[in-house]
């Protein structure tokens, strides 16, 4: 902590004088957090930033109480295809009681760190992308292709009734967007960790049936007998999948497909066999799986374990191509060579959760997230988020080359 006086002290009254700092912590401060989210609150907060900006913005609602807000620029050549920058306006449930600093409070301390929920994950990087247009357009700067920076709701729980629904309607289609720019995740070095496609989540039910009867019997066929043989099937697949990432010096986890039980159902009294047991497990599927022929294992495990076992799909994200990296995609090119110019070291990958982006990138359009901070502790949905002043206000910098590279590409 730095004593009064000090040349951070001094730092810290120029961060609380920022004016993108202030509009940082003001979005912060606006709990759109799961579960039953009000949007309203965000909804005229983004309305008065396009208003500041003198660009129009739209609202539209692909279901009820699920707003989508829309902010353009439009670009000197608007018939060219768009870049659309997207972040999602909700955020994950917090524990108060964890956290050393209020998680709705935006608090900053002396040494440029800003508590909130959403700090990383991702209002900053919606912020960013506003204060990246405003900076460009205060100096003047005209842009090739339009702009639409979209705040989109429910990313944290699927997207289900977002963008997953969005991008098949009218409203989207006639944004002609050509390219997206999304979140993605903190990197703890130099290196900024940048993600080009994602896995599929699939989150799958085992729903089985067996032989009920007293807890005293030895009964053939029980369901937690069927449960055993599903859950040690899919551990042992799991336990090769961990060697071969630490066998991998140049893999992620992302490179893996990951497999773990996330809820155990059924029984209803402990001197009783039960008729049926529920087995879910998070799946998400690497890039190189193919999706039938991992499917038809599962059911293979099924008959093997004796039969009785229907399978029951939460979610089943289809395979998704990841975005190409090479001179084919013209705003990677231009994307790159923003990069290049400011010298930062970035590493693609494949993001190890999931983004808005795998339902753009679903419809052909190429995505890339992209989060700029580094030196940065990844605290997305954990106990005392923050994210330092200093790299929130040159992830603004970044954003700006890399925005207006991509934009006049």
């Amino acid at each position: 902590m730095c004593e009064a006086g000090s040349d951070c002290s001094k730092k810290y009254q120029e961060w609380e004088s920022n004016e993108e700092i202030q509009l940082f912590r003001e979005y912060l401060r606006i709990p759109t957090v799961h579960p039953n989210v009000n949007y309203d609150e965000c909804v005229e907060f983004l309305k008065r930033q396009a208003a500041s900006l003198d660009l129009p913005v739209r609202v539209i609602e692909v279901n009820p109480r699920k707003p989508i807000v829309i902010i353009t620029w439009e670009g000197t050549a608007p018939e060219q295809q768009s870049i659309i920058l997207n972040s999602h306006m909700d955020v994950v449930p917090v524990y108060p009681e964890r956290w050393t600093h209020p998680p709705f409070g935006a608090e900053m301390d002396h040494e440029g760190r800003i508590y909130a929920r959403g700090a990383q994950d991702m209002k900053c990087v919606g912020m960013q992308f506003l204060a990246a247009i405003r900076a460009m357009r205060r100096d003047g700067v005209r842009l090739k292709r339009t702009i639409h920076a979209t705040f989109v709701p429910d990313e944290e729980i699927g997207g289900k009734l977002g963008m997953m629904e969005w991008v098949h309607k009218e409203s989207f289609r006639e944004l002609n967007a050509g390219f997206s720019i999304d979140e993605g995740i903190a990197g703890e070095g130099e290196t900024y960790p940048l993600f080009y496609g994602e896995r599929s989540v699939w989150h799958v039910y085992f729903n089985i049936s067996g032989t009920p009867g007293h807890g005293s019997l030895l009964l053939k066929g029980t369901a937690g007998q069927k449960a055993h043989y599903i859950i040690d099937k899919l551990m042992r697949f799991r336990e090769n999948e961990v060697k071969r990432l630490e066998n991998n010096p140049d893999f992620t986890i992302g490179d893996v497909t990951t497999v773990n039980i996330t809820l155990m159902k059924g029984g209803v009294q402990e001197n009783v066999v039960p008729p049926e047991l529920s087995v879910c497990f998070d799946i998400r599927l690497a890039v190189d799986v193919n999706h039938l022929e991992f499917e038809n294992q599962l059911l293979d495990w099924c008959r093997e374990a004796g039969g009785g076992i229907e399978l029951e799909y939460d979610q089943k994200c289809p395979y998704v191509k990841p975005t190409k990296l090479d001179g084919s995609n013209i705003y990677w090119v231009a994307f790159k060579d923003a990069l290049d110019e400011l010298g930062l070291q970035v590493k693609p990958q494949i993001f190890p959760g999931g983004t808005d982006s795998r339902y753009i990138r679903g419809i052909g359009i190429p995505a890339i997230g992209f989060s700029p901070m580094n030196h940065t502790p990844v605290l997305l949905h954990d106990h005392d988020e923050f994210l330092r002043a200093d790299t929130y206000l040159e992830g603004i910098r970044i954003y700006r080359k890399i925005i207006a590279n991509v934009a006049n590409a």
